[in-house]
């Protein structure tokens, strides 16, 4: 895949990683790829996280992966210098901002309200996450949004489930969600690959359904 140009299109679901072993890293990665989810976000929750992406972007060139939970410039930064091809964070500000558009990458900023929204239209951002998604209304919310501010499209993410992600991919306003359904902590500690690539062939199948 080339030049990434906006994350929202890369695939019905994006897997949200978090990982604390950095070894993990590329067979995970080939898991989702052959299940159909080459766009792979991975948290800067833990110290690997910088370290898995460096393998996931040198060793998995099929994947797409991007980095999430960027909160500050640095973190941006150093995401894209380890080789993230997106970034993704739960909020935004103005600094935050800046940051991620100097990056050279696209990014989704995160927003849970209207005035949220507005105020990135006003600064011609248009694709955003929407987090944390169930608790700040899920589908009712989002479909209240795309009648007055339907040039803003979202990517869910934050509690949603194999039951809920259809719901919210044939709202008109979200091209895809984010989603952790797909990585059982007990698949990853025991290295079932098998398991994590069948769940993600499950996901991928949703955008099919559209």
């Amino acid at each position: 895949m080339g030049r990434v140009t906006s994350v929202l299109d890369l695939a019905p679901v994006i897997p949200v990683v978090v990982l604390d072993d950095a070894a993990d890293a590329v067979p995970l990665a080939r898991a989702l790829v052959s299940g159909g989810l080459p766009a792979i976000e991975v948290t800067l929750r833990t110290p690997a996280a910088l370290d898995a992406i460096r393998a996931i972007a040198a060793e998995v060139p099929e994947a797409v992966v991007g980095a999430g939970t960027v909160i500050s410039p640095a973190n941006a930064s150093e995401a894209v210098a380890a080789g993230a091809r997106f970034l993704v964070s739960p909020g935004w500000t103005d600094t935050l901002l800046d940051a991620v558009r100097t990056s050279g990458v696209p990014f989704l900023p995160g927003v849970s309200t209207a005035s949220e929204v507005v105020a990135l239209l006003e600064r011609g951002v248009s694709e955003m996450k929407f987090f944390p998604a169930e608790a700040a209304g899920g589908t009712p919310y989002l479909k209240s949004l795309a009648g007055p501010l339907p040039q803003a499209r979202f990517c869910p993410t934050g509690g949603v489930s194999p039951a809920s992600a259809p719901d919210y991919l044939r709202l008109p306003n979200v091209a895809c969600v984010g989603g952790t359904w797909m990585l059982p902590a007990d698949a990853i500690r025991a290295g079932d690959w098998a398991r994590v690539a069948t769940l993600a062939r499950g996901a991928a199948a949703m955008g099919q359904r559209r």
